[in-house]
């Protein structure tokens, strides 16, 4: 590992930090052979900082869901229905009159393209969205019940399972929370225990349970901290797991090695469609991907792996062979680390 490398990813660590935009950032950089691993933290964090991955967390349920697959207790193909009881998640899709609710797939919730709202930032009746409330720092819990009675409120934009057609909805993954707790019997944080972070001697991660645990850094929002510990307490697998930058670099490199299924379930996985600029979703995974014009004469690297409302991010380079993990820590800027992915990829 060059000195001279090394000292340029440091740097551009350096100055990413902006007093009123990311106080504190960690990133790690391991290629795939093993051949180099690099670590780097500014401000006010460091290499063993915990964090909330928050939507990142998404991974770690596609992981357990294909992991269930490989075990033959599911198919992607199943419906809610065959899990959930209808009375459960009767009302959560009606669509120009018709209740889709129970022929919902598993596949079509990991792919967000259910239809079902996003009770986090679609707005329900009568309230403001969730995220708004949030973010001015309001703190509140919610439970599963309160999800659904939240998307029964809210209107669907297109049937399940429309070509071309994809929502992010966060409760697509309370959803698949719900169908792993079933399988399972056991509480969702217990499952990612069982299945994801003991085999992988994980010891510094978890899905944040405890409002009275300080351990990861809160996250900011423009200049101010956002004290939200109900809110981190009530996300599910769709947002709620804490980690540091290490433990997610063994966690991710895993799930594209084929630790927790066969590696030609990836091929399943890379069927995109377009969420919001510059991401595409597959199934359970994310694609970050620039058009040509942003660099026309190379092309700009395309990414997979998941990111969040947060700042973080997990990612996989696949023409350079890299694994980025890491957090800019900042809800309001999340375009932020995307650009600081690219400057370090830029480095190699």
């Amino acid at each position: 590992m060059s000195h001279q490398l090394t000292s340029q990813l440091q740097n551009i660590l350096n100055k990413t930090i902006h007093p009123q935009k990311i106080p504190g950032l960690v990133v790690k950089i391991e290629s795939g052979d093993d051949s180099f691993s690099w670590q780097g933290s500014a401000g006010n964090m460091d290499t063993g900082s915990s964090y909330f991955i928050a939507s990142t967390s998404k991974l770690y349920i596609t992981a357990l869901i294909l992991q269930l697959r490989q075990d033959g207790k599911l198919d992607l193909d199943d419906t809610l229905s065959d899990y959930l009881s209808s009375d459960l998640i009767a009302g959560i899709h009606v669509f120009k009159g018709v209740d889709y609710s129970e022929s919902i797939t598993l596949n079509q919730l990991l792919a967000h393209t259910s239809g079902v709202p996003d009770y986090f930032e679609d707005k329900p009746a009568k309230k403001d969205k969730l995220i708004k409330t949030l973010l001015n720092g309001q703190d509140e819990y919610w439970g599963f019940d309160d999800v659904i009675n939240m998307v029964r409120t809210m209107k669907p934009q297109f049937a399940p399972g429309t070509p071309g057609k994809a929502h992010y909805s966060d409760t697509n993954f309370q959803l698949l929370d719900q169908v792993i707790e079933t399988i399972t019997g056991e509480k969702i944080a217990r499952a990612l225990q069982e299945y994801i972070f003991q085999p992988l001697k994980l010891e510094n991660t978890y899905l944040y349970p405890d409002i009275q645990d300080t351990e990861p850094q809160e996250i900011y929002y423009k200049k101010e901290k956002l004290h939200i510990p109900r809110a981190m307490a009530s996300f599910g697998g769709d947002g709620g797991i804490v980690s540091t930058v290490s433990e997610s670099m063994i966690f991710l490199k895993a799930f594209f090695k084929g630790t927790f299924f066969p590696v030609e379930y990836l091929e399943d996985l890379k069927k995109w469609n377009k969420i919001f600029f510059p991401l595409q979703y597959g199934v359970g995974l994310m694609r970050f991907k620039l058009p040509r014009i942003f660099s026309p004469l190379k092309g700009v690297p395309e990414f997979w792996g998941h990111s969040g409302l947060s700042g973080a991010f997990s990612y996989y380079c696949p023409s350079k062979d890299l694994y980025f993990t890491g957090t800019i820590n900042q809800a309001a800027y999340p375009n932020l680390s995307y650009k600081l992915l690219l400057k370090l990829v830029n480095c190699f």
